[in-house]
């Protein structure tokens, strides 16, 4: 944190102005800023100052971890990003840098939601036309966990 002069400090948001903005906590803008996703100055007076710019960072960070990224993996990604004013070019990159891990998550999502559509309601992954049943472990040969919820995997038709 560095201190900022009064002219700065006028157009800066305080921490509760940002809270309010931005729909976070208090303690939660605390912890971003610990965990370098986002940054503050101080006023003369010690108290924490923010750019306006930190609204979209928020924006972006809140989005993120409503998908399942995880905050190393944004707090990695908004590393690259200049903490005053990112360009077009600057988000441009840093989604760009999302695009394969994000058409993953949403090719899993959409396996899960297929695979589990028929068998959701029972919850017994027993009967035979559940799209997860697996006598005799045959899945097992080809590897841990849940095999057939992984891409390019498909359960064995059911007989």
């Amino acid at each position: 944190m560095t201190l900022i002069d009064g002219a700065k400090h006028k157009s800066s948001l305080s921490v509760g102005e940002v809270a309010a903005r931005s729909g976070v906590s208090v303690s939660t803008l605390h912890f971003y800023e610990a965990k370098g996703l986002i940054r503050s100055e101080r006023s003369a007076g010690n108290q924490r100052r923010y750019s306006r710019a930190v609204l979209r960072r928020i924006g972006v960070i809140k989005a993120a971890q409503r998908i399942g990224i995880p905050l190393n993996d944004i707090q990695q990604a908004l590393s690259a990003l200049p903490q005053e004013k990112p360009t077009a070019e600057d988000w441009a990159r840093l989604s760009a840098a999302w695009r394969d891990e994000l058409n993953d998550r949403i090719n899993r999502l959409t396996l899960l939601r297929d695979r589990l559509d028929g068998c959701i309601g029972c919850g017994c992954l027993s009967v035979s036309s559940c799209p997860l049943r697996n006598p005799d472990d045959r899945a097992g040969q080809s590897g841990p966990g849940p095999r057939y919820l992984e891409p390019g995997f498909s359960p064995p038709a059911s007989g």
